[in-house]
């Protein structure tokens, strides 16, 4: 099962719409997961019409049209792999600790807010995961995704893709 990861997408206040090589990222997906901050209700609509599966929550930027459709945490199984979606997790510093805490039950965390890029795993095997952002890099050296594999309740192959400068 081949997953991509988004987050902190910020359209059309970042960027006019997300970049081609996303776009194709989603077609080759089995599930797309979005850790919220979409600003626009359009790109969700864009989104649940591309994906063969989209799981999705709304981010602090995201007004009362997202947060009607999108819950503040999403929960899935994927081939055995226990997934949650949440865009805040709170300051670097005792991350692992208290995701482990709000998440015990979950094996990957994907998360976003900071637009900086994370993979980490806690000692008890929770891994948390941040995309960046494909349009904002902030103080990133670099505009962000990732992709992954899962299968038989394993991640693997977690890739983190940066995107070429914007013209």
């Amino acid at each position: 099962m081949r997953l991509l990861l988004l987050a902190d997408t910020h359209l059309p206040k970042r960027a006019k719409a997300l970049p081609e090589e996303v776009w194709r990222a989603v077609e080759s997906a089995d599930v797309v997961v979005h850790a919220g901050d979409w600003v626009d209700v359009e790109l969700l609509d864009q989104l649940q019409a591309r994906s063969a599966r989209l799981i999705g929550v709304f981010g602090n930027n995201d007004g009362p049209p997202l947060r009607e459709r999108l819950p503040d945490i999403a929960r899935a199984e994927l081939d055995g792999l226990r997934l949650a979606v949440i865009h805040e997790t709170g300051a670097a510093k005792g991350r692992e600790n208290r995701c482990l805490r709000w998440f015990p039950d979950t094996d990957v965390l994907v998360f976003g807010h900071s637009h900086i890029p994370w993979d980490t795993a806690t000692p008890d095997g929770l891994r948390l995961l941040n995309p960046g952002s494909p349009t904002d890099r902030r103080r990133q050296p670099y505009c962000t995704y990732m992709t992954a594999e899962v299968s038989g309740g394993h991640l693997g192959d977690v890739v983190l893709h940066r995107l070429p400068p914007r013209r």
